[in-house]
């Protein structure tokens, strides 16, 4: 039986952030999340509300900020890729929290159609994923949905990219680390909340202490989606 995923908008772009920075990818982001940032810039992905289900070719193509969803399976999905005819092979699942579902199934027929794969995740949600599907965990610690990080989540993790305003975060981000075998292998980004020049000094000045990456938020800077 397909499994359906509850999809908020399809677009292509450039990836802005962590690893991937500066690559053409297809946005597939997901409705739903309960993480509860408060800095969250995708706020109309958090509820999923029945009156606002759409059809999916209303909801791509552009970045829609709505709070409207498709009920669609991996088929459709792949299908209207090919419809738009968009010519990145990196697509990434985001949200919303996309860790709420199963995406085993989704990642596996994306990479049958020849597609690499990224889920960006907060970390509270079994990483559900293809073997192959590069995991960037933005952990989020003490946000008011009350989710906790999970250990497993943390060990799946191919990117740690954790938001940063002041030193306390970066406590907290030892703290993850420490949870965990080696860090060996997983690329470590700092991403300062909300461009804030106090946030990427220190930021800057952490990555080049303990030789990690910056991650800058590049779309914003560009003013892209």
């Amino acid at each position: 039986m397909q499994q359906n995923y509850k999809v908020n908008e399809l677009f292509q772009t450039i990836q802005g952030e962590g690893f991937y920075t500066g690559v053409p990818a297809i946005f597939l982001r997901l409705q739903g999340c309960d993480v509860g940032c408060a800095w969250c810039d995708t706020k109309h992905t958090w509820e999923i509300k029945a009156d606002k289900q759409s059809d999916l070719i209303l909801l791509t193509d552009r970045s829609n900020e709505s709070e409207r969803w498709a009920n669609v399976t991996a088929q459709e999905i792949i299908a209207e890729i090919k419809r738009l005819g968009y010519s990145a092979n990196l697509v990434v699942i985001t949200g919303g929290e996309p860790c709420m579902v199963d995406l085993r199934e989704l990642t596996q027929v994306l990479h049958e159609f020849g597609f690499k794969t990224q889920v960006e995740t907060s970390g509270t949600y079994p990483v559900l994923v293809a073997p192959t599907t590069w995991v960037t965990l933005s952990p989020k610690v003490n946000m008011r949905g009350g989710k906790v990080v999970l250990q497993s989540a943390l060990e799946r993790a191919d990117e740690i990219k954790h938001p940063v305003a002041t030193e306390k975060d970066i406590e907290q981000l030892d703290a993850l680390l420490a949870q965990i075998k080696s860090v060996d292998g997983k690329t470590i980004c700092l991403q300062p909340i909300s461009q804030k020049a106090r946030a990427t000094a220190l930021c800057s000045k952490v990555c080049i202490e303990r030789n990690w990456r910056l991650s800058v938020q590049m779309h914003k800077y560009l003013g892209i989606d």
